[in-house]
């Protein structure tokens, strides 16, 4: 089944929700900041995006620049740290089976649907 990573919060995040909701396909809403994917699922769903953990991480939150900017981390750092603090998360995130996106902008969404 699709999921989306969402932040009702967040205007990009609702925009993907949009995109989803007028395909008329299944999909699952996870609330990521209630329900924080494990360092195993970011690690998964990094290598379906097929891009660098950092790709994915928002580095204007503050969380960031106070404990990690500027920092020489490896990517199971980074990862941990997005586990750890899912605000760090990029959103929204959409996976469908062994391919996942980001969905800023929205219509990156339909390009794995």
């Amino acid at each position: 089944m699709i999921q989306i990573w969402h932040n009702p919060r967040c205007r990009k995040s609702r925009e993907g929700l949009a995109v989803l909701e007028a395909t008329k396909i299944n999909f699952e809403i996870i609330k990521y900041l209630d329900s924080p994917p494990s360092e195993n699922e970011l690690t998964k769903t990094i290598r379906k995006m097929g891009i660098q953990p950092m790709d994915l991480v928002r580095t204007k939150e503050a969380i960031w620049k106070e404990n990690f900017k500027g920092k020489d981390l490896s990517n199971k750092e980074i990862i941990k740290a997005m586990a750890d603090n899912p605000k760090l998360i990029e959103r929204p995130v959409v996976i469908n089976g062994e391919k996942a996106v980001l969905g800023r902008p929205a219509e990156n969404i339909l390009s794995i649907l």
